[in-house]
C-alpha cells in the first residue's frame, strides 16, 4: 500500500513539473539515428596520419593491422593449384579462363589476359563494380566467350559505364596481363539479388565472418596468384577498380605488398560527406559490401587508402557523380595528397575531376593507362 502511495505521488509529481513530451519521441530519420550528429563527433580517426607521425613505415604497418583486424579473416597461404580450361586467341593476346583456388574455402574461374610477346609483362588486377547487378562480376571487364547470356550483359555494361569498351581488353592490348574474378554474389558466384544482401552480409557475421572483410581478403589473394604468374614482371602490378571496384583496389593497395600501383575511379569521399540523407551510403544494400564493423573508429576512408603510400596512385571523381559529392571527394583526395607529401612522394599522387558523372568513359580510360605506364614503380 505504502509502495502504490509513493508511486502514484512521484507520478503525479512529476506530470506536474515536466514539459508536454519531454522525452525522445523520434529515434530515427533519414535512415540514421537522430543522434547521429553525436556519433559523428566521436569520431576522431585516431590512427590517420598527422604531423605527429614521425615513423611513416611503423604507422602505415599499425594501420594495415588494424585493417585486417577487421575484416574478421584469418591469413590464408593456400596452393593456387591454378587450372587452364579455356583458351580464346585475341591477336595480340591470349584470353584464358582459369580455376584456382582463391581461398582455402572457394575455388573459382577467373578471365586471365595474357600478351603473346615473349617475357615478363606489367600486369592489373581489374576489380568489377556493384552496380546492383550480379549475373555477371568479372565480365563486366573483360569479354568472355561460349556464353551468349553473359557476352550481351557483358556488352550492355560497357555502353552503360565505359564507353562501349572493356577496360581489360583495352588494357591488355597495351601489352599487359590482365585477371579478373568474381566477388562473392556476382557472376559464378551467384545467385545474389538486392534485397538478398543484407542476409547474406547478417549471416556471414552470425558465422564469424564478415562479406566486406571476405571480398578485401579474396583481393588479396587474387593479387599475389596474378603476381605468382610466370608472364608478370612482379615490379609493375596495378589494382584498377571502378566504383565498388574502387574501393576494392585502394583497399587492396594498402593491405597487399604485390600491388605496387592503383587507380581507382568513382569511390573515394569522407564519412562526413557520405553519411548524409540521400546518399547511397545510407541505404543498406551496396554499402555492405564496404562495411568492415568498427573501422570507422580508427580511420576514416581516406586514410585507409593513404596506407598504399608512396605507391603512386591515381583516382578519378565526376563532378556530377550523385554518389559521392565533389566537395567531400576533393576534401578525401586533400587528406591523401598530404599523407603522399609526407613520404616525400606527391609526384606519385593524382587526383582528377572527369565532367560527367558515375562512369569510367573511353577517354579516362586512356588517361588512366597513360599515366600507369609513366610511373616509376
Amino acid at each position: 500500500m505504502m509502495m502504490r502511495y509513493l508511486l502514484t505521488a512521484m507520478a503525479l509529481s512529476i506530470s506536474a513539473a515536466a514539459p508536454a513530451q519531454d522525452y525522445q519521441h523520434e529515434g530515427v530519420r533519414d535512415a540514421l539515428p537522430v543522434y547521429q550528429q553525436a556519433l559523428k563527433k566521436r569520431l576522431a580517426f585516431p590512427m590517420a596520419w598527422s604531423q605527429d607521425v614521425h615513423d611513416l613505415p611503423a604507422w602505415r604497418a599499425a594501420g594495415r593491422a588494424k585493417l585486417w583486424e577487421l575484416t574478421l579473416q584469418p591469413r590464408d597461404n593456400s596452393p593456387f593449384v591454378p587450372q587452364l580450361i579455356a583458351e580464346q586467341d585475341r591477336g595480340s593476346y591470349v584470353a584464358r579462363q582459369v580455376v584456382f583456388n582463391l581461398t582455402a574455402e572457394s575455388r573459382v574461374r577467373a578471365l586471365l589476359l595474357v600478351p603473346k610477346a615473349a617475357g615478363r609483362h606489367p600486369a592489373a588486377l581489374m576489380l568489377h563494380d556493384h552496380g546492383a547487378k550480379f549475373d555477371i562480376g568479372k565480365e563486366k571487364l573483360i569479354t568472355t566467350w561460349n556464353d551468349p547470356a553473359r557476352e550481351a550483359s557483358s556488352m550492355a555494361w560497357a555502353g552503360k559505364s565505359f564507353s562501349g569498351r572493356l577496360p581489360g581488353d583495352a588494357l591488355a592490348q597495351r601489352g599487359y596481363v590482365v585477371l579478373a574474378v568474381d566477388a562473392l554474389g556476382w557472376g559464378d558466384r551467384g545467385p545474389m539479388t538486392a534485397d538478398a544482401q543484407q542476409a547474406l552480409a547478417a549471416n556471414m557475421f552470425n558465422l564469424g565472418s564478415s562479406m566486406a572483410g571476405a571480398m578485401a581478403a579474396e583481393d588479396v589473394r587474387a593479387a599475389a596468384f596474378l603476381a605468382s604468374l610466370p608472364e608478370v614482371d612482379t615490379r609493375r602490378v596495378a589494382a584498377i577498380g571502378f566504383s565498388m571496384g574502387a574501393f576494392r583496389a585502394w583497399q587492396v593497395a594498402a593491405l597487399s605488398d604485390d600491388i605496387k600501383a592503383v587507380v581507382a575511379v568513382s569511390w573515394m569521399a569522407t564519412t562526413e560527406g557520405l553519411m548524409v540523407p540521400g546518399n547511397n551510403q545510407l541505404r543498406g544494400s551496396s554499402a555492405w559490401q564496404m562495411l568492415h564493423p568498427g573501422l570507422l573508429r580508427y580511420m576514416d576512408f581516406p586514410d585507409v587508402a593513404s596506407l598504399a603510400a608512396p605507391k603512386p596512385a591515381l583516382f578519378f571523381t565526376g563532378a556530377q557523380d550523385k554518389l559521392f559529392p565533389l566537395h567531400s571527394a576533393e576534401q578525401a583526395f586533400a587528406k591523401m595528397r598530404r599523407v603522399w607529401q609526407s613520404w616525400d612522394a606527391e609526384a606519385k599522387f593524382d587526383a582528377r575531376v572527369l565532367p560527367g558523372g558515375h562512369v569510367f568513359p573511353r577517354e579516362a580510360q586512356d588517361a588512366a593507362f597513360d599515366w600507369l605506364e609513366r610511373q616509376p614503380y
